[in-house]
């Protein structure tokens, strides 16, 4: 019993960080229509920054704050510079698709050239632990969670992104500026990505160019499980995947706790297509 309840203070940690990555992969899916799967690629290139900054003895979080920064950046250049020449040029969706495996396949090999093939980990300390009974997490876990939390709250941006998503005309007939919402939506989701990133690093100890690569799989778990498009059914959803494989590596071999979350998925495909939160068909 003890084991379990740590398992669910590792699986709340989990879902934690994975709520900040799927947010934002949930919000650039829906409002801009492109399954960017180099997210992951960008995820942890805000790792190795926020490395680099921790490297010169400065703190990892304001490392941080240099990843967000960074992403938020790269994010809109990856859209204004590859993307969207390519929908202008009317790519369909499987090109679009096979556009972004290929710029994480350039932003992964690109890192792992400059920064090196093997794991590195910041130097920083996990902070005092805090213990009820056998839950127990650090004080840099629960910073993490409290992070996550914040990323929750949505201002009128967000309302705009969604009714951007919902419907881009009528959107743009209601006097929102559809342009510069989906610019900000790039801008906003980078940030998120290079937050993301920064706290995956921290939570998994050790990383290196190619670590979000499964990651990103159990991102497209969570959005599609709550429902693509949907921000609070990504948080929804990462809850359930990150709770069901910590505490599944309970019952099962570690190595195999990332079936869990797919065979999560495929019920819920099964029963709900539209996800948790999508519109029943």
């Amino acid at each position: 019993m003890s084991l379990f309840i740590a398992a669910i203070g590792f699986g709340l940690v989990t879902a934690s960080v994975l709520a900040i990555a799927s947010v934002g992969f949930t919000l650039q899916f829906g409002v801009t229509d492109v399954l960017n799967l180099a997210y992951g690629a960008i995820m942890i290139l805000g790792a190795f920054l926020a490395y680099l900054v921790n490297g010169h003895g400065i703190s990892v979080w304001l490392g941080m704050l240099v990843a967000i920064a960074a992403c938020s950046v790269v994010s809109v250049l990856l859209n204004g510079v590859i993307y969207t020449p390519f929908q202008r040029r009317g790519a369909s969706p499987i090109t679009m698709v096979i556009v972004s495996l290929g710029m994480t396949l350039i932003i992964e090999f690109g890192v792992e050239a400059v920064a090196g093939g093997v794991p590195v980990s910041y130097t920083m300390g996990n902070g005092p632990t805090f213990s009820a009974g056998s839950f127990s997490l650090t004080g840099v876990q629960l910073v993490i969670i409290a992070i996550a939390v914040i990323v929750m709250l949505y201002t009128k941006l967000g309302k705009a992104m969604r009714a951007t998503a919902a419907n881009r005309t009528l959107a743009r007939n209601c006097g929102i500026r559809t342009g510069r919402v989906i610019a900000a939506t790039w801008a906003i989701t980078g940030a998120l990505c290079g937050l993301a990133g920064t706290v995956f690093a921290i939570d998994a100890g050790s990383f290196d160019a190619t670590s979000t690569d499964v990651f990103l799989v159990l991102i497209l778990a969570a959005v599609f499980l709550g429902g693509p498009g949907k921000p609070y059914g990504a948080m929804l959803g990462a809850l359930v995947i990150g709770l069901a494989t910590e505490v599944s590596a309970v019952f099962i071999p570690a190595d195999y706790k990332y079936v869990i979350a797919f065979v999560a998925l495929l019920v819920m495909l099964g029963v709900r297509p539209t996800g948790l939160l999508g519109e029943a068909l």
